[in-house]
């Protein structure tokens, strides 16, 4: 039997169980409600922010450059390459205060030093006010400060401190590191400092760099020429992320992806095929916490460097041409402006060489200008003697069977004679088929043919009133083999050329025009006229790029991605029978019978070649000057060249400068490009 005492224990402790239970449910209720409560608070009052805060974090991405493709020769000779530099980065955060970027700019200005040839006074200012005190002070003392908002009130203190404001050499250096800071977008990274980066900086920042925020150590690429300079008034220059993209075209470039510090193709072949070379960027998945400060970055793309362009210039060609035509103008003197050279397929309008130099007429010097070939227009006289036989073949006012003109100097009322080279004076003239007309140069046929298409029946002394019409007739002609219009040639900016007046007071100058004494061409047209009767008809625009590679794994050229085919531009429809007019002619210039043929001394070329010569007579500083041109194509039968010659500003005993330059070409022609191998079109 227990006591009594015993059972008194056993009854307190049957009480304090279920007390003790009740404490814990109720302590478990609380929790619970509190959880509750903070659910509540996260998912109903917050629940759109901290869903906008993932989604950021899921799509927020940062972007970096990557290496521009590169510029090979038709031989695989790299012509435009890329040199690295090691560079200092900034990827700028996400709500990154002023005040905290003056700070980091601060102190990173101990170990960098930037050029601050750039920095304005804005610029100054604005670093000047990313301090708070200053920004306070300054805003304080302006009157009636407390009326304006804050835009308009930082922009009174921002023309305040221009005014006044002088910062040391440190600081200078300090405020342009902030300026590149603040012109970064959210996330997007620029270069503080892209090429001449010490090794001294590189340590330092490097031992330094968690306590600059963003900033990294990266590389940097700027365009090198390992073939020399020659080349690059072809490919055209890149912009610097100093100098960001060209003003003139910003807004339409940030809309096509671009960032403003980008690196862009300004000019030429680096502009007109921008879109390949730039390459993708790579991409990098930025997570951002709920302070907007970067928590992790995992890079997704490693990017893509630029596809690379094959040109069909032979960069040993190219530099022979170039060579050999400053050494022609060099030893002309003279008024000798300088001197163009186009070579090209004319089957498929592939570019061999672009040469050209300009000349100083008042000191001589000589300066390299291969654009000079598709941007300068050059009065050709006779070698448009081609298309203007066609063009009176194609009219009817002329035919393959009967085509005799005599050749005599032209008399009209009102203007002195015009005759042909060899018969000024009216003593040799001659009967002349238009072959044979082409063959001697005759001027004389030519302005009669201008005649026949516009309408006037010459009779010497009599007064010329044809109509303008023939202008357009004739032009229209030219134009077909590319004289006068744009040729399509791959590299931006080329001239369309000169047209004179046309008006009735200017009808005389139909009949220059017949012989190519009044409008314009440029050496590319020239090449194109030559190569459309070489091809049998086909005008071909002229292209430089032949294929675009992409970068094998080693850095190398990698697997084909295209083939530049050949653009028909037009087809010059006359008929077999007229073609062969105007080619037995051109054949004629160089072999013929005739006393005086134009071209004889081309004869030793071999293969056989097919020419017309030209010489312009113009005004050069005042002083009777020639132009000498040429356009012919080889060999004669199956042409696989041309070769286009202008050299202007000469003096009037000038006779050979530009057949002498020919030979030198045509020689380079077949010693360097037949006998060396170029790219195959297949994949590597």
């Amino acid at each position: 039997m227990k006591s009594k005492k015993g059972t008194t224990k056993n009854r307190e402790k049957k009480s304090e169980l279920p007390f003790r239970l009740n404490l814990i449910f109720g302590i478990v209720v609380v929790l619970l409600i509190m959880l509750i409560a903070r659910l509540a608070y996260l998912q109903i009052f917050n629940g759109s922010k901290y869903v906008a805060d993932v989604e950021r974090t899921d799509t927020t991405t940062e972007t970096s450059n990557v290496q521009r493709g590169m510029i090979y020769d038709s031989t695989g000779k790299v012509l435009v390459g890329n040199e690295s530099h090691q560079a200092i980065q900034y990827t700028k955060g996400v709500n990154v205060l002023s005040s905290t970027l003056r700070k980091t700019a601060d102190h990173l200005g101990k170990y960098l030093t930037v050029s601050t040839s750039t920095l304005s006074t804005q610029d100054q200012a604005d670093y000047y006010l990313a301090n708070t005190k200053n920004l306070t002070k300054v805003e304080n003392s302006i009157k009636d400060h407390s009326e304006y908002g804050s835009k308009a009130l930082y922009s009174l203190a921002v023309k305040k401190v221009t005014k006044t404001v002088d910062l040391s050499k440190s600081e200078r250096n300090a405020a342009q590191i902030f300026s590149l800071m603040s012109g970064a977008y959210e996330l997007s990274t620029v270069y503080l400092k892209e090429s001449d980066v010490s090794n001294k900086e590189i340590a330092e920042i490097g031992e330094h760099l968690s306590e600059f925020p963003g900033v990294k150590v990266g590389t940097s690429w700027s365009r090198d020429y390992p073939e020399g300079n020659s080349i690059k008034s072809i490919a055209g220059t890149v912009s610097s992320a100093k100098s960001g993209l060209p003003s003139d075209e910003v807004n339409i470039l940030l809309a096509q992806g671009y960032s403003r510090n980008d690196s862009v193709g300004q000019s030429y072949l680096e502009k007109a095929y921008d879109p390949i070379l730039k390459g993708t960027k790579s991409q990098t998945r930025v997570e951002v916490t709920g302070d907007d400060t970067i928590k992790k970055e995992v890079k997704q793309y490693a990017g893509k460097k630029g596809d690379n362009l094959i040109l069909s210039i032979n960069a040993a060609f190219q530099k022979q041409v170039q060579a050999d035509t400053r050494s022609a103008v060099t030893s002309a003197g003279g008024e000798s402006t300088g001197g163009y050279v186009v070579v090209m397929n004319p089957n498929t309008g592939a570019v061999l060489a672009l040469a050209g130099v300009n000349r100083n007429t008042s000191t001589g010097k000589v300066t390299d200008n291969a654009l000079g070939t598709i941007n300068e227009p050059i009065v050709m006289g006779s070698v448009v003697k081609g298309a203007m036989v066609t063009g009176a073949l194609m009219d009817g006012v002329i035919t393959p069977s009967n085509s005799t003109l005599t050749d005599k100097p032209i008399k009209l009322a009102g203007t002195s004679a015009k005759a042909s080279w060899f018969n000024k004076a009216g003593g040799q003239d001659i009967s002349l088929d238009a072959s044979t007309a082409l063959e001697v140069s005759s001027n004389s046929y030519m302005m009669q043919l201008a005649m026949k298409e516009g309408g006037f029946k010459y009779s010497s002394g009599s007064a010329l009133t044809m109509g303008t019409g023939v202008f357009a007739k004739m032009r229209g002609y030219f134009q077909q083999f590319g004289l006068g219009t744009d040729t399509g040639i791959d590299i931006p900016g080329e001239s369309s050329g000169y047209t004179g007046p046309s008006t009735q007071s200017d009808i005389g100058k139909a009949l220059d025009l017949a012989f190519g004494q009044y409008d314009a061409y440029t050496t590319i047209q020239v090449a194109q006229y030559i190569s459309t009767i070489a091809n049998g008809g086909y005008r071909i625009a002229p292209h430089v790029v032949s294929q675009i590679r992409g970068t094998s794994n080693n850095g190398g050229l990698g697997k084909l991605q295209e083939t530049i085919e050949p653009k028909i531009l037009n087809y010059v429809d006359d008929t077999a029978a007229q073609k062969k007019v105007v080619t037995k002619g051109l054949y004629d210039v160089v072999h013929g019978t005739n006393t005086y043929k134009t071209g004889g001394s081309l004869a030793s070329i071999s293969p056989e070649i097919s020419a017309k010569t030209g010489t312009a007579e113009t005004v050069t500083n005042g002083k009777s000057t020639v132009t000498l041109s040429l356009a012919s194509y080889a060999p004669s039968k199956n042409p696989k060249v041309v070769v286009a010659v202008a050299m202007p500003g000469l003096g009037e005993s000038a006779e050979t400068n530009n057949i002498a330059l020919a030979k030198k070409v045509y020689a380079a022609y077949w010693k360097t490009v037949k006998s060396t191998s170029t790219l195959k079109s297949t994949s590597k």
